[in-house]
């Protein structure tokens, strides 16, 4: 045994003897605050000093298509470093954490923990219109379920530990710790009890303070609330959220649609040239494109929209209220498609800063138009609905209405904007929600049927493994056996009263009962006369790399069956008991809530 699995040993052998899981858990989930929040300003850091090096003076004298070029190297290093370095699939950030969550047990691959630290930067840092967030939150909940793995916990607590890292990874990142734990609670469905609350607030707790420690107190957003909300604006926040909804329709479904034109691309290296291609032709043409955004989202806040409208080579400027407009709504069309362009073209970032980029246009400009129409006396004040239209978008696109609500208000401080941000927030996910039903992060996984809800029925289903669930001790037949046959060979040496009629090579065809051939067992004159074909009836069958456990539960109740066929590219594997399947059931569903 080595020297660090003894240490490791004692560690454990003490953990059992002194401490409680309960304690062992909230000191774990302080640990991982920590460690999520130093993955978080690492990230950031080492984006700055990228976009530092890139703003020098020399180079922009020597690369005079700065804003074409250099996305596309930026993108090809991150190629580069996955294909050669890594050698291992770096997953957008929040979809492959749900994956971990619902299929892998809470397993996270070690190389999560640190891949995205080196490729999220590269990719936003050099131009990639995508954001640190999603990456941020990888990085964290890697680091969690690693440390739950390294001291032996249940899936139940790594799960925990997952999402307390998520937390922790938001409330560095955004300095907004409350918001962190709703993000947690709706983006990864855990249950919200007081065992789990406190891990979530001990990791959001230790992350903002260690974000404090290494960034000093500088907010990401910044807004001055100059007016308080009046009644009389009530109408038109409705109206925000109606047009958030659009908005938020608008960039899921070109987010999905230019995703899935990448996908049919299977060279990366061509994915790459398209992508990087197109990506550097639109933040040449429009800069504020370019990275993140907050330096455009943060203009916008101000109500300072010049240094937006003069930075492109059509030579606009912020005289003219319909340019502006039409300008910044060109903005809002266009960064859904440059994030996009910039995963499809292999970048890794995250899908918030998009969100935050486009909803605070969206706010801005429907405030814009409508104190352009003159069609109201009272004005409406364009940074509040700004800021409120941040909230909008969020909700619509990653429908999480809550994290939408106190994040917004947390990062801009903009409380007393709280009732508008919950009207916005819950009409844009109502109306986006009907025609978008899973978000960017979970649709995938909801296609597959293993996406984790807050239907603890289906969670406890999803988590369940098909194939620890077959039993293989059944007798197969041959379609062609005579009764005699059957008897001697099959009946005589099983336990089981039900057999598998498979061909020469396995394939299934149906099943024999023993109650449908007992009455002819002791008839001697029928061992030659009735064949296995003449008895055999078909059942429903289970398709191994297709049915989820909630499709074989609907199968059982539907057929009255007590056991199921197993078959894999129509071959027989073994049968399914429902006995089996709800012991298994009951056992996980102790296991979940636990």
């Amino acid at each position: 045994m080595s020297a660090k699995n003894k240490i490791l040993k004692k560690i454990l052998k003490w953990k059992y003897k002194h401490i409680s899981n309960q304690q062992f858990t909230n000191i774990s989930s302080a640990v991982i605050g920590l460690l999520a929040g130093l993955g978080a300003v690492t990230l950031k850091n080492f984006t700055h000093f990228i976009q530092h090096l890139l703003e020098e003076d020399f180079i922009k004298e020597i690369h005079t298509a700065f804003y074409f070029i250099f996305p596309i190297l930026g993108l090809f290093i991150v190629l580069l470093i996955v294909k050669y370095i890594i050698k291992k699939k770096v997953g957008h950030g929040i979809p492959s954490t749900l994956y971990a969550i619902s299929k892998q047990k809470g397993m996270m691959p070690k190389h999560q923990m640190w891949a995205s630290i080196f490729t999220a930067p590269l990719t936003v840092g050099f131009g990639g219109s995508v954001g640190l967030e999603g990456p941020t939150v990888a990085t964290g909940a890697a680091l969690g379920s690693n440390f739950a793995r390294l001291f032996r916990l249940n899936q139940t607590t790594k799960t925990l530990l997952i999402g307390a890292a998520a937390a922790g990874a938001m409330s560095s990142i955004f300095k907004a710790p409350i918001a962190a734990i709703v993000f947690a609670v709706e983006i990864f469905s855990l249950e919200l009890t007081l065992a789990s609350m406190v891990p979530l607030l001990l990791a959001s707790i230790t992350a903002i303070l260690t974000s404090y420690f290494f960034l000093g107190d500088d907010v990401l957003l910044h807004f001055d609330l100059k007016d308080k909300f009046l009644l009389i604006d009530v109408p038109f926040y409705i109206l925000l959220g109606v047009f958030s909804a659009t908005i938020s329709v608008y960039f899921s479904k070109i987010y999905f649609l230019i995703a899935d034109l990448f996908k049919k691309t299977k060279n990366v290296y061509k994915r790459l040239l398209v992508g990087g291609i197109l990506l550097g032709i639109l933040v040449y043409i429009v800069p504020p494109l370019f990275g993140e955004g907050y330096e455009t989202i943060n203009n916008i806040l101000r109500g300072n929209v010049t240094p937006i409208i003069n930075t492109n080579i059509f030579n606009f400027v912020a005289d003219n209220i319909l340019t502006v407009i039409v300008f910044l709504i060109g903005l809002i069309l266009l960064k859904i498609v440059a994030a996009s362009l910039t995963f499809g073209a292999g970048g890794i970032g995250g899908i918030f800063a998009p969100t935050l980029f486009t909803g605070s246009i969206t706010g801005y400009v429907f405030a814009t138009f409508i104190n352009y129409t003159n069609l109201f006396t009272h004005k409406l004040l364009v940074v509040n609905y700004a800021m409120v239209g941040m909230a909008g978008l969020m909700a619509g696109v990653l429908l999480a209405p809550l994290t939408a609500i106190f994040l917004i208000a947390e990062i801009t401080g903009g409380y007393e904007l709280f009732v508008p941000l919950m009207i916005v927030a819950s009409i844009s996910f109502i109306i986006t929600k009907r025609y978008i039903p899973h978000n960017i992060y979970a649709a995938q996984l909801a296609k597959r049927g293993e996406l984790i809800t807050h239907n603890k029925d289906k969670n406890v289903l999803m988590l369940m493994q098909i194939e620890d669930l077959i039993e293989t001790n059944f007798k197969s037949i041959l379609l062609e056996m005579n009764l005699g046959e059957l008897l001697t060979n099959n009946v005589a040496k099983s336990s089981r009263n039900i057999y598998p009629v498979v061909d020469e090579e396995n394939h299934f065809l149906g099943i024999v009962l023993l109650d449908d051939i007992r009455s002819m067992m002791f008839n001697r004159e029928l061992y030659e006369k009735i064949k296995v074909a003449d008895i055999m009836k078909s059942a429903p069958e289970v398709i191994f790399s297709e049915d989820k456990l909630e499709v074989v539960m609907q199968k059982f109740k539907q057929s009255n069956a007590w056991n199921l066929p197993v078959v894999n590219n129509s071959k027989y594997v073994g049968f399914i008991s429902k006995s089996k399947l709800l012991t298994a059931y009951r056992n996980k569903l102790i296991e979940v809530t636990s």
